[in-house]
């Protein structure tokens, strides 16, 4: 698990208690293949962050396409 101490305005804040969490689990799926499973949570803590907390949970642009990426190229691998 690693913090994510980023405000609304894509800064570092370097107030803990600002931060969100974002922790990453690889699991073998029995097939030779690895589910990965990200899980970013506290958004609400983020210092003037609806913006950013809008941006990466609708905006398209999130871990959600950042995972795709990755899954595209590792079948390419």
């Amino acid at each position: 698990m690693v913090t994510w101490q980023i405000n609304g305005q894509w800064q570092y804040d370097p107030d803990p208690a600002h931060a969100s969490e974002i922790e990453v689990r690889f699991t073998p799926d029995g097939a030779g293949q690895t589910i990965v499973e990200l899980e970013h949570r506290h958004l609400g803590r983020l210092a003037g962050g609806q913006a950013l907390h809008d941006a990466i949970v609708f905006g398209g642009g999130g871990w959600t396409a950042i995972l795709e990426r990755f899954a595209k190229a590792a079948d390419t691998q």
